[in-house]
Order: structure tokens, then sequence, then C-alpha cells
């Protein structure tokens, strides 16, 4: 595969380890927003440092954009998922509806919309 084949390009970037999860708990999150804090919460065992680095590979990508509110103490930074971003849930749904099709050993999620599964 060529390295300027769309699919390899974007393979690059969302199949880092996180990056899905990023984006479903953006999707998640009150018009599709959460804090720095809300997120490494969200997703115990990822580490400040590779939060950040998906964050920014998200915002160069025009998946996620960074919001920052400097007039109060302490500066408040929150991630939304841009139309793309949002867009991109229906490509995420195909894969769970796959997933539950065809690999046998997947537990069954309770929850058709991904913005209110817990799991």
């Amino acid at each position: 595969m060529q390295e300027i084949c769309t699919v390899n390009q974007t393979v690059q970037y969302l199949t880092k380890k996180w990056t899905i999860l990023i984006i479903l708990e953006l999707y998640k999150g009150k018009e599709y927003t959460r804090r720095f804090s809300d997120l490494r919460d969200a997703l115990p065992g990822i580490t400040p440092k590779i939060l950040s680095e998906r964050l920014k590979q998200l915002q160069k990508e025009g998946i996620v954009r960074k919001n920052v509110d400097a007039t109060a103490f302490p500066v408040k930074c929150e991630y939304t998922l841009t139309d793309s971003g949002v867009d991109l849930i229906g490509v995420i749904r195909a894969i769970k509806r796959w997933a539950l099709i065809w690999k046998i050993e997947n537990i069954a999620c309770g929850e058709q919309d991904c913005r209110e599964c817990v799991l």
C-alpha cells in the first residue's frame, strides 16, 4: 500500500492506542465536549502525556477542537468533537455492529447508542 493512500494515512492516526476511545468519550460529553481531567478520569490507564498527544493529533486532523477559557483561574481547557469527529461516530458504530456479528467471543453491549454505553 502506498503512503499517499487515503486509507493508509487515516489508519496511521486512528489506530493509535486510545484514539477511538477518546473520540467516544468526547461523544458522550454534553455537546460533545469534555475537559482534559474528565477524559483522563473516564479512561483508566491512560497517562496524561498520551492523552495530550492524542488530543493534539486529533486537533491536527480536524476531529477535535480545543477551547481555552483564560478569563478565570485556573485556565479551563475543553475539547469538543468537530462535525468531522461526530461523523466518525457512524464509522465506530459500524465497527461495533461488525464485531457483534462476527466476533463470537465479544460480549453483546446492552446499549445501541455509544453515547449511553458505560463499557
